[in-house]
């Protein structure tokens, strides 16, 4: 009898020594999965995502320290997917985020880069506008100075024939002038001799 109890007290010490190492693995299991899902709740980026992945991985964690020792596996198991499934969600829904905002960067690049290919395309524009406004004033000009060269071409052709015709008019009066003097000096000339052949007539 005094071994069977000596047996039995040690069986008891047993299994609480036992019950003990397990209440203590299932409060380090509990801690660890707590202090990783509290990581990524104060994360100042992260802890911002995946709230109903955290809120369901506390409630997996919860159900871990009251699982008993039958449904502990399980418990843990998925205590444990549901916080790294938390934590995943989190950085994924980060890097999309991360990837919206560089999406909405480079449409603003691309945007920045179309108004400036638009003011530059404006500018050149601007620019051909007045390189041709410049060669029509310049054409309008040319123009303009033929044509007064013209008229002034013109104008002396005009005055040429013009004085042609008036030094066609004084060769004409010279002309003229000459003959008359011609005339008169046959005249004159005769009339000397008309007196001479009188003079000469009426001496003894």
């Amino acid at each position: 009898m005094k071994r069977l109890a000596i047996a039995l007290t040690a069986g008891m010490i047993a299994l609480g020594i036992a019950g003990t190492a397990q209440a203590h693995r299932d409060d380090i299991d509990v801690s660890r999965l707590t202090g990783n899902l509290n990581q990524l709740s104060s994360d100042p980026v992260l802890g911002n995502y995946a709230q109903a992945e955290q809120s369901l991985a506390r409630n997996a964690i919860a159900q871990l320290a009251q699982a008993d020792s039958h449904d502990r596996p399980h418990a843990l198991y998925m205590a444990e997917r549901l916080v790294d499934t938390a934590r995943a969600s989190a950085q994924l829904q980060d890097a999309q985020m991360k990837l919206a905002q560089l999406d909405r960067e480079h449409d603003q690049i691309q945007l920045e880069n179309t108004r400036r290919e638009a003011e530059t395309a404006q500018r050149e524009l601007e620019r051909q506008r007045l390189l041709n406004q410049m060669a029509q004033e310049e054409a309008q000009r040319l123009q303009e100075q033929g044509e007064a060269y013209s008229m002034a071409a013109q104008q002396a052709q005009a005055e040429a024939a013009k004085a042609k015709k008036l030094a066609e008019a004084q060769s004409r009066v010279a002309r003229s002038a000459k003959r008359e003097a011609d005339l008169a000096a046959k005249a004159a000339k005769a009339m000397r001799a008309q007196m001479q052949q009188q003079d000469a007539g009426g001496k003894p």
